[in-house]
């Protein structure tokens, strides 16, 4: 036999095929297949009881648990009562079925059993007789089943649930948190459970809010370990220091109480040598008055007996005679005062000993200890200038510190340099400003602490460097279009510094140039291409930075962006060319022979009496204007840094030229590269030369200006950038004039 709930109503046919060897056997056979409906019913039911609790839970879940247990209850009830009167409709259904099918077996049946009394149509009259018999009486059995789980559910669903095995309860899955007992639960037991009065929350926020407080807890952990990493390391820096100051203080006590051992013996010394004087007058003074007193005895004692003597002469004469003598001198003997009292008295000076000096030593003993070495401070950015350095420390302890101890000198670099002389100063702050010092140089600090126990053993040692010396800028370098100008300088010291910074002004009436419009910062060479607004004035400043700081203010530079300006680099002239005073007059002696032994530079010509001027990096139009007089020989144009120095411009393919030379028949004007010249006249003699040279469209061209003529272009292919070139081939002058507005009359 199979259990019902083991398999559904088609396994068991495919179990129990409907071909039987017998009719008795397929009686029994249909009678095994027929509690199928029975089973179903039960499996309905089951799914109905997982079915209340699952709307339960979502109920529960929609409402909140945190709800009052009055709306709770009206849930559960409305549910209870939903799910009754279901069943109890189920039942009156079946009723009804189970009763006309005993009134009359060949009625129509339920929908679901009607395949089953099909299948058995072709078996005898008597056997469908006790297949109907066995069909009831085993829906009886399990319809009795069915309604006993139901009365269970309807006197409620603690019962219910008792009623079920418990590995299904175990099954279930917990879905909230129980906040009061830190546990998971079902959101069931919440509602009727022992959890009902307990706060509760959603099992994932839970579990988010535990997970959070675990990192916190982490954090503080690493937090905690940290402060007892550093704990322990300054328990250890104590520990050092309290071997250090005991030793210290040690030494303090022994030398101290050396001296006072010392200073007592000494006071005693003094005292009994005091002592001994006084009782050596004492016994001098007593000795001479014993001496003198036995004197005047024994002088006594031998009047005495004189007088005694005399006393008894008994010739008169002799009595008279020697007692006249006698007599003055026992006369005189009497009238002398013997001095009967002690000179010097027995009992000694009774004799302080003075311990103040003692008592000074002693007071001196300083029970403070010796402080602990400062940490000096690494330098902080903008605390130096050019000459000056601000140098600050600290001191981790409580120790008692009555000032500090600054040492410094300079770094040096060179290994058989004489030593830097160490300088030493005494503040009373944990800061200090040291004046005097060298632009862009390094210095090494270090500082003690000191007090009445002693001084600190040294801190470690800094390094501070000043801030460089400003730079200085090359303003015959300085090379400037209507877009862009290229500034370079020379740095103030011999030191490598960090960086330069630019900062530019923009010049207008109301404004003097001291606001700051824009900063170029970052630049790691000696030279920078601003790009600037046309037809404006600015005023340029360059500062040099190191880790000490920024440098004072460059000497300004005024750059006018109304046109090309350039400069005329002397070191391509010609030893027979001249550059005046104003830097944009080039003039020739007269010289015979060009020829000369004048000292020549490398980069200067040698044949052509010519001299370059400064490269013009900016892509566009760039004008500038030549003023010569009438009858000079001259070649003015542009050039590549590559021209050759020892021929003539115009006469190689890396120079144009307009070239004018005096015939005897007339001017004679040339266009000149690579020695060849267009066959071009030009009757008015210009005496003022504009030239335009226009890197965009490969142009340069020449041009009367006086007159607003053009006299000639060339279309050249401009590979790099060029330079403006001048000679002179007759002794003459010849004025550049630069920075110009490009006149409009260039354009026709």
């Amino acid at each position: 036999f199979y259990h019902m709930d083991l398999y559904g109503s088609k396994e068991r046919f495919d179990i129990f095929p409907e071909e039987l060897s017998s009719p008795g056997d397929r009686s029994r056979g249909d009678a095994r297949s027929e509690p199928a409906p029975s089973s179903e019913n039960l499996q309905r039911s089951q799914e109905a009881e997982y079915d209340l609790e699952k709307e339960v839970a979502e109920l529960a879940k929609m409402y909140g648990l945190d709800e009052d247990r009055e709306k709770e209850i009206e849930i559960l009830g409305e549910c209870l009562e939903r799910e009754e009167s279901r069943w109890t409709s189920a039942h009156t259904g079946k009723a009804a079925l189970q009763g006309s099918m005993n009134n009359a077996s060949n009625s129509s049946s339920p929908v679901k059993d009607q395949s089953q009394s099909t299948k058995q149509q072709g078996l005898p009259g008597g056997a469908s007789q006790d297949e109907d018999q066995s069909k009831a009486q085993a829906e009886d059995e399990g319809e009795s089943h069915i309604w006993s789980r139901e009365g269970l559910s309807s006197r409620g669903m603690s019962d219910e649930w008792s009623s079920q095995p418990a590995s299904e309860e175990e099954e279930v899955a917990a879905d909230v948190f129980c906040c009061t007992c830190k546990m998971p639960i079902r959101a069931f037991d919440k509602l009727f459970g022992e959890h009902k009065d307990h706060e509760v929350a959603q099992l994932l926020s839970a579990v988010e809010s535990e997970k959070e407080e675990v990192h916190k807890n982490m954090c503080k952990l690493e937090e905690q370990i940290a402060q007892m990493e550093n704990f322990a390391s300054h328990l250890e820096e104590i520990f050092i220091t309290v071997e250090e100051n005991f030793g210290r203080q040690e030494q303090n006590f022994e030398v101290h109480y050396n001296d006072a051992v010392q200073v007592l013996a000494q006071k005693y010394e003094e005292q009994l040598e005091a002592l001994g004087e006084e009782k050596r007058q004492k016994v001098e003074a007593l000795y001479e008055q014993l001496v003198s007193c036995g004197e005047q005895l024994d002088t006594c004692k031998e009047l005495m007996d004189t007088t005694q003597e005399l006393y008894l002469e008994n010739d008169k004469a002799s009595f008279i005679k020697v007692n006249s003598f006698h007599w003055q001198r026992l006369e005189e003997f009497i009238k002398k005062e013997v001095d009967l009292k002690l000179s010097t008295l027995p009992d000694f000076e009774e004799r302080v000993i003075d311990f103040s000096e003692v008592e000074q030593l002693m007071n001196s003993i300083n029970v403070i200890p010796a402080p602990c070495a400062p940490v000096i401070n690494p330098q902080a950015p903008n605390a130096a200038t050019g000459t000056s350095l601000r140098v600050c420390w600290g001191l981790f302890s409580d120790d008692t510190v009555e000032c500090y101890q600054l040492c410094y000198k300079r770094v040096s670099n060179e290994r058989h340099s004489e030593e830097p002389a160490e300088h030493t100063l005494k503040v009373r702050e944990t800061y200090c400003t040291i004046t005097d010092l060298m632009p862009n140089t390094q210095y090494e600090f270090w500082v003690s602490a000191l007090n009445a126990s002693g001084t600190s053993p040294p801190s470690e040692r800094a390094v501070y460097v000043t801030a460089p010396s400003p730079p200085t800028i090359k303003s015959k370098n300085i090379r400037s279009c209507e877009n862009a100008a290229l500034v370079s300088w020379e740095p103030g010291d011999l030191n490598p510094v960090d960086s330069y910074t630019v900062e530019l002004s923009k010049l207008t009436d109301e404004q003097d140039g001291d606001i700051i419009t824009e900063s170029i910062v970052g630049i790691p060479n000696c030279e920078v291409l601003i790009h600037l607004q046309p037809r404006q004035s600015y005023c340029i400043f360059v500062r040099a930075l190191n880790l000490g700081g920024s440098s004072e203010k460059s000497e300004p530079l005024l750059i006018h962006t109304t046109g090309t300006y350039f400069c005329l680099n002397e070191d391509t002239a010609h030893p027979l060319l001249a550059v005046l005073d104003d830097g944009f007059t080039i003039a020739c002696d007269e010289l015979q022979n060009p020829d000369c032994d004048l000292p020549v530079y490398d980069n200067s010509f040698t044949r052509c009496i010519g001299i370059l001027g400064s490269l013009i990096p900016f892509p566009g139009k760039h004008y500038w204007e030549v003023e010569i007089e009438e009858d000079t020989e001259y070649r003015i144009g542009v050039a590549f840094e590559n021209t050759p120095r020892h021929g003539y411009l115009g006469a190689n393919n890396s120079s144009w030229c307009m070239r004018h030379i005096i015939t005897p028949s007339r001017h004679k004007y040339e266009f000149l590269h690579s020695g060849m010249t267009p066959d071009i006249r030009i009757t008015v003699p210009p005496r003022r030369i504009g030239i335009l040279l226009d890197y965009e469209n490969c142009r340069l061209s020449f041009f009367n200006a006086d007159i607003a003529q053009h006299l000639y272009t060339f279309n050249a292919d401009f590979q790099h950038y060029v330079h403006p070139c001048f000679a002179l081939e007759t002794p003459s002058t010849l004025q550049i004039h630069n920075g110009i507005a490009i006149p409009p009359w260039t354009a026709l």
